[in-house]
């Protein structure tokens, strides 16, 4: 249609798509950030660039190998994490020099910064990941998986970004909201008052949210209503015990059903005397379990759980026979109240059936959960029965009562630990130990790595020249060292290298451990490094996925126990062939539960 003179001309036409796109981001190349148009606007702001780069420098570092091989995207979660922290002291110290120095970059040099940041650091983070491949894949090879890794470069770079995004969102957010109350507070009160009300109220309403609404009516409650749960059920194939002489049989004083999850299958699985006898190819004796669950039948509560709990196992104890046995073990149990399977059959197969295990139950949520809830518990659950089992063994004329013995794995080790002063009343009190996979804050352990002889390695400790406590990763050939006597009693650790359940603190927060000195494990990357916050994150995601290994690495330890009980304390007439075919034959029958 033709216009007439004097006709207003319409507006232009749009360039099309990809040249508008190509123009924006030759504008953002020219200028790659955004100054916020007025100081107010607290969550849409551009991200502080001292920050970025060292939640960038954080992000690289977590690339590094670690303990045990990780999956991709626990590699981003610990990337998200590490960097998240890099970016909060990134951003504490900007606004510290900004609070003290007048000096401020010019624009020419910050779009400089800028422009270098966003053309090196993409480069540079696909580099890294590409080298965390390689070193995963070494580090599987060094603990005897394939080397064969889905290693997913930008959904490891993605999870980390959004992981950041996300923190730095609710941490605006939260800023947002201080500073608004603190503006509202300002209409009824002096300036400076304000302030710090608002900020302690700020503080605690953080502190509130966090741990009791998102912990402890989040993570702790589901956690607590699953675990609930299943110790409610079964394993499939466990069946309530025909023997008389374990807890959940004919005549226990604790009902099958209220043994628990762990304590039905830890008394459901009890070997017979015939299975024993089948491998032995002698008579053999049916095994004593003794499994005492957190909830007590009503007829034996009272004001001390763990008091009811040791009287009652005794009383199991005693209605068993228990204490006419040749062993007697007192397992610790862990967070769930699970028992090692092949530390108990390990000595029920060793002494043909002659063994009462006793164990109790302290709680049911998982180990994680227990440490960060109610650690305490173990300790004075296994306390109390240890106390009490010692006592009546006392009763006994000389002679006539069992050996006995200590035994725990990971959380389960703690509880043995905590239960005796040191490590020399755990040597005075019982005629032997067989600890598993012990955590940093046992007690016992920590004395030992602390006055460990000079010149041992902390992964592997020799302790008053190896005359009662020796420790082990491959113990066939570890417990022969040193060549000096080995007296009785007797107390083993098996103890991996690569085990982060045994080397995991908050320490690693801030300070090197000295299982990174040289000489490293024999299953540690020589590639493994340190750095503060990032270690500790590493060593946390670690644990997780410490099982996905075999034994003897990360935080398995397969038929070891049959070595250490060897060790510690072997029937008459055992020898070293003894022990080679029970090792094949507990390493390669299934698990009982």
């Amino acid at each position: 249609m033709l216009r007439g003179p004097g006709a207003t001309a319409g507006p232009p036409p749009r360039p099309p798509f990809p040249r508008r796109a190509a123009e924006r981001l030759l504008a953002f190349a020219r200028r790659p950030y955004w100054d916020r148009p007025d100081p107010s606007y607290r969550i849409r702001r551009w991200p502080d660039l001292t920050a970025l780069c060292l939640a960038t420098v954080f992000f690289w570092s977590s690339l590094t190998p670690s303990l045990v091989p990780r999956p991709w995207y626990l590699q981003g979660l610990v990337g998200g994490i590490t960097a998240v922290i890099g970016y909060a002291l990134g951003s504490g110290l900007a606004w510290l020099y900004r609070t003290v120095a007048p000096w401020r970059p010019p624009t020419r040099f910050r779009t400089r910064c800028w422009q270098a940041y966003w053309l090196l650091s993409p480069v540079l983070a696909v580099w890294f990941i590409s080298e965390s491949a390689r070193m995963q894949r070494q580090l599987r090879v060094l603990q005897g998986l394939p080397p064969a890794l889905t290693w997913h470069t930008p959904m490891i770079a993605l999870i980390a970004l959004g992981l950041l995004l996300a923190a730095l969102l609710v941490a605006r957010a939260v800023r947002l909201g201080s500073v608004t109350l603190i503006r509202q507070l300002g209409r009824l009160m002096p300036r400076p008052v304000a302030f710090a009300v608002g900020v302690v109220v700020s503080a605690l309403l953080v502190l509130v949210g966090v741990r009791d609404i998102v912990f402890d009516r989040g993570v702790v409650d589901i956690a607590d209503r699953i675990a609930e749960a299943t110790n409610g059920g079964t394993k499939e194939g466990i069946r309530r015990p025909a023997s008389r002489l374990v807890s959940g049989g004919p005549g226990s004083l604790i009902p099958w059903e209220d043994l628990g999850y762990q304590g039905r299958n830890f008394a459901g699985s009890t070997p017979t005397r015939d299975t024993l006898s089948a491998w032995t190819g002698r008579p053999a004796r049916d095994p004593v379990r003794v499994y005492i669950p957190s909830a007590l039948p009503a007829a034996f509560q009272d004001d001390s759980p763990f008091a009811a709990q040791a009287r009652l196992a005794v009383r199991e104890l005693e209605r068993t026979g228990a204490f006419d046995r040749a062993v007697l073990a007192v397992a610790g149990t862990t967070g769930t109240g699970w028992v090692d399977p092949n530390v108990a059959e390990a000595l029920e197969y060793m002494y043909e059936g002659d063994s009462a295990i006793v164990a109790v139950q302290y709680s049911y949520l998982p180990s994680w959960v227990s440490f960060l809830v109610d650690k305490e518990k173990a300790g004075q659950a296994t306390r109390a029965l240890v106390d009490a089992v010692r006592a009546r063994l006392d009763t006994l004329p000389d002679g006539h009562r069992p050996r006995l013995v200590v035994t725990g794995e990971s959380l389960g080790a703690y509880a043995v630990e905590a239960s005796f002063d040191s490590a020399d009343d755990l040597l005075a009190s019982t005629d032997g130990a067989l600890l598993l996979g012990a955590p940093d804050f046992s007690p016992i352990s920590r004395e030992i790595r602390r006055d460990r002889d000079p010149g041992s390695p902390v992964w592997r400790p020799q302790y008053r020249d190896g005359a009662h406590i020796r420790f082990a990763q491959f113990p066939e050939t570890d417990l022969a060292r040193p060549a000096a006597a080995w007296e009785h009693p007797r107390a083993v650790y098996l103890q991996n290298a690569s085990d982060p359940v045994v080397w995991w603190s908050p320490d690693l927060l801030l300070d090197r451990p000295a299982w990174l000195d040289e000489p490293l494990g024999p299953d540690i990357t020589p590639e493994i490094t340190w750095f503060p916050f990032v270690a500790f994150w590493q060593t946390s995601v670690d644990m997780a996925v410490s099982y996905g290994v075999d034994a003897p690495h990360g935080h398995r330890y397969g038929a070891g126990a049959v070595d250490g009980w060897a060790a510690v304390l072997p029937p008459p007439g055992w020898t070293a062939a003894d022990t080679t075919r029970l090792r094949a034959f507990i390493g390669h029958r299934p698990a009982a539960y």
